[in-house]
């Protein structure tokens, strides 16, 4: 096992470059599936090889319920410097598993307490909610709504049709009174059209994602920004490209930004970002804004190599990579070790 199991503890360092350029030169939703994917695996990593160690520091401590073998010197051997990392890992896992825990329980109870508040309003994929505080945002839904059956008659006022879409979509769009009111007829389409685009996409999925991959692992809070950022891009240039106007999109998003309080929680998708410590909607709306008065970005999937972005693609590529390696050959090693320190 040797130093392999501590390499997917800082391999998450390769991935602090494509963090800042896939979010400015990759199209925003290649960047938020790359990025999201990259957190995930190194994530995962980080915590097994953490498991790795604890087994070892748990088994040097006095009364532990492993097997007595598990404690020989053959066994130890296999981690460098094993009195100090084993019980360090520990507390450290112990940690992880508080935070992971902490931002799952919160954003499992922010939706449901934002669904028992849209129970008592009509049907459909639109909730407008009755409020001076002005804010827009998606809010997924467990299950989808029923698809109207075939052969019915659609309704006179189209609630049919927006039912249908918020089954395609699997949420609801939550908009207050107050955020409708600072914005025109044509920018509270592009809003809708914007959180559209988040229920469609799942973007809570990829946000919950680099949410716990941070809280896993300090070194991958680069890649959770990032994710909030690029999230919110892929959202406007879908909404672009369904409104047909950029400049309208740009300025629905500059209005509902300076007035909105944003997302009740960071896992939650909305035109202006979860709420800062100041009170405010996070994320670089200036940049976004800039971004839809310019040309729609290119769907590249993959970026050349020898470009800025590519070289940076395929390092955290490569670092993903060999955290998989390091983590699987120090669960191995660990297991081989353990089982003929049983036998013995």
């Amino acid at each position: 096992m040797g130093v392999f199991v501590y390499l997917p503890l800082v391999l998450p360092l390769t991935a602090l470059p494509v963090a800042r350029l896939a979010a400015y030169r990759l199209h925003p939703r290649v960047a938020t599936r790359l990025l999201a994917a990259f957190a995930a695996v190194l994530a995962v990593c980080s915590t097994l090889c953490l498991g790795l160690l604890v087994v070892v520091g748990t088994a040097q401590l006095a009364g532990n319920p492993l097997p007595d073998a598990w404690s020989d010197p053959e066994v130890r051997r296999a981690v460098p410097y094993d009195g100090i990392t084993g019980k360090a890992a520990i507390v450290a896992l112990a940690a992880v598993a508080v935070g992971c825990a902490e931002a799952a329980l919160r954003h499992r109870r922010v939706r449901r307490r934002a669904q028992r508040a849209l129970a008592g309003l009509p049907a459909g994929e639109l909730a407008v909610v009755t409020d001076d505080a002005p804010y827009a945002y998606a809010l997924p839904l467990p299950l989808p709504l029923p698809l109207p059956r075939t052969g019915t008659r659609a309704a006179p006022d189209g609630s049919d049709a927006r039912t249908a879409t918020a089954a395609r979509t699997r949420g609801r769009i939550v908009v207050s009174t107050a955020m409708l009111a600072c914005l025109g007829p044509r920018e509270r389409a592009a809003l809708v059209a914007h959180e559209r685009a988040h229920l469609a996409g799942g973007h809570h999925r990829f946000l919950l994602t680099v949410r716990l991959a941070a809280r896993a692992n300090p070194l991958l809070r680069p890649l959770r920004a990032a994710v909030a950022y690029t999230s919110e891009r892929w959202a406007d240039e879908e909404a672009a490209r369904a409104t047909g106007d950029r400049t309208v999109v740009a300025r629905a998003i500059g209005k509902a930004a300076l007035v909105s309080r944003g997302t009740p929680t960071p896992t939650l998708a909305g035109v202006a970002g979860p709420v800062t410590a100041s009170g405010t909607g996070a994320g670089p709306v200036p940049r976004r804004v800039a971004a839809l008065l310019g040309p729609a970005p290119a769907a590249v999937r993959w970026p050349p190599v020898f470009t800025a972005v590519g070289l940076a693609v395929w390092a955290a590529a490569v670092g993903t990579l060999g955290s998989a390696l390091s983590s699987a050959n120090a669960a191995v090693t660990l297991v081989l070790v353990l089982r003929a320190a049983t036998q013995l």
